[in-house]
């Protein structure tokens, strides 16, 4: 892999994170058309890493807000407007605990990196986009709950499926289980820190291999590309999901997987 490939791929995955069209499955395709298939998946959880700025950054006030929330509880300090965030935390962590088991059981059964699978996904991601069109809901974080906890932690262990949007398919859980759209989009881009870190986790075997493959400058390269235009991404797909139009995006998914299942059988 180039210079050049690995800032193509890391836009792409930028863009791809957020929108909820499936930031892995796009790059097993891509790749497959780059002939560079055969590089470690770590290469692309540190794409994903990278995007987490972006998260950080348009986050900022919500993340902020859990951090100060845990410093007051370690000092014992806890004022009303933390108990919110200090609900959240166990969930967030049954969530992301649920989320691995169901992950990694899915990763040992399926060939995740098939560009035909990939392909026949992108059209379910499609069909629970399009889905959301009939959503209705008004709860909001302070109300997310332990059944959510559960739903939402299958539903998002689903996502290691390449074709299956991570975003697309929490955001979509969250409108069907009764969440407001603002708070949809914003839960599930919460969930994605402590997923995409335990999925760094998960891959560092293979940093020596990725080091033999593709040179540290290139990796930098891609993520430096990932976290700009994930930027960019997670702040349009913000007004899109308030907008209540998310289910657009399968006119995108629909077409792409049509050809993937035919180009690459």
């Amino acid at each position: 892999m180039n210079t050049i490939q690995a800032i193509l791929l890391g836009a792409l995955q930028g863009a791809t994170e957020f929108l909820p069209v499936s930031s892995s499955g796009h790059l097993v395709v891509t790749k497959e058309l780059f002939g560079v298939s055969d590089v470690p998946v770590l290469f692309d959880v540190l794409l994903h890493v990278a995007t987490l700025v972006a998260v950080v950054v348009v986050l900022r006030e919500q993340v902020m807000a859990f951090l100060v929330a845990i410093a007051r509880l370690v000092r014992r300090e806890v004022r009303p407007q933390d108990r919110p965030y200090l609900h959240l935390i166990p969930i967030i962590i049954v969530t992301t605990a649920l989320t691995g088991v169901f992950g990694i059981g899915l990763d040992h059964y399926f060939d995740i990196r098939n560009p035909v699978t990939t392909s026949g996904l992108f059209l379910v991601t499609a069909v629970l986009l399009v889905l959301t069109r009939w959503s209705r809901g008004g709860r909001t974080l302070e109300q997310i709950n332990w059944v959510d906890a559960g739903i939402l932690g299958i539903a998002q262990g689903f996502g290691v499926l390449p074709g299956i949007s991570r975003s697309g398919i929490t955001i979509s859980t969250a409108l069907y289980s009764g969440m407001d759209r603002k708070t949809a989009g914003e839960y599930s881009f919460l969930l994605s820190i402590p997923a995409i870190l335990g999925a760094l986790v998960l891959t560092l075997r293979d940093a020596g291999q990725l080091e033999s493959q593709v040179g540290l400058g290139t990796v930098l390269a891609g993520c430096v590309a990932a976290a700009a235009v994930g930027f960019l991404a997670l702040k349009f797909l913000l007004r899109v999901v308030r907008a209540g139009r998310i289910y657009l995006f399968a006119i995108y998914l629909v077409p792409l997987g049509i050809w993937g299942l035919f180009y690459f059988r």
